[in-house]
């Protein structure tokens, strides 16, 4: 008993430390703080430690964004959310196709740092991924 109850306790922290934790802004590194503030001058951001990265989530220009950063203030990601309606129609095809009735929660439009896009549908608990012409990528529980 002693035994299942360590092993519970052990996966729990597995499960708290691989998920985003909240972090202060004084926690987070300056590179991080400076790059944010080029790419989005004027936003305050809520952010959160991701592995190794630092995640900020904030509105800008009236968009819910977020971005990603490493440690040395490289941005590796941008994210905007878009309107169901904004995703490709590829994308609606095959969410009808294959998941018929099932609510879309959130979309968005993800930008890498190399300029690749991808689109985002997330529904029930996982995100399904789409290249820019709305060919389904993979899927990704959150």
């Amino acid at each position: 008993m002693k035994y299942l109850f360590a092993l519970l306790i052990i996966s729990a922290t597995v499960i708290f430390v691989a998920c985003g934790q909240k972090l202060e802004a004084s926690k987070v590194p300056v590179p991080v703080k400076e790059s944010f503030s080029q790419h989005f001058p004027g936003a305050t951001a809520k952010w959160e430690k991701e592995d190794e990265k630092f995640e900020a989530g904030f509105k800008f220009q009236d968009h819910s964004m977020s971005a990603l950063f490493d440690a040395n203030g490289t941005m590796t990601e941008s994210e905007i959310e878009i309107k169901v309606a904004e995703l490709p129609a590829n994308v609606l095809a095959y969410l009808k196709a294959n998941h018929n009735g099932t609510t879309i929660n959130e979309a968005a439009k993800i930008t890498k740092a190399n300029g690749e896009m991808i689109y985002e549908a997330e529904i029930k608990g996982k995100d399904l991924l789409f290249d820019m012409n709305g060919n389904f990528i993979e899927e990704v529980k959150n």
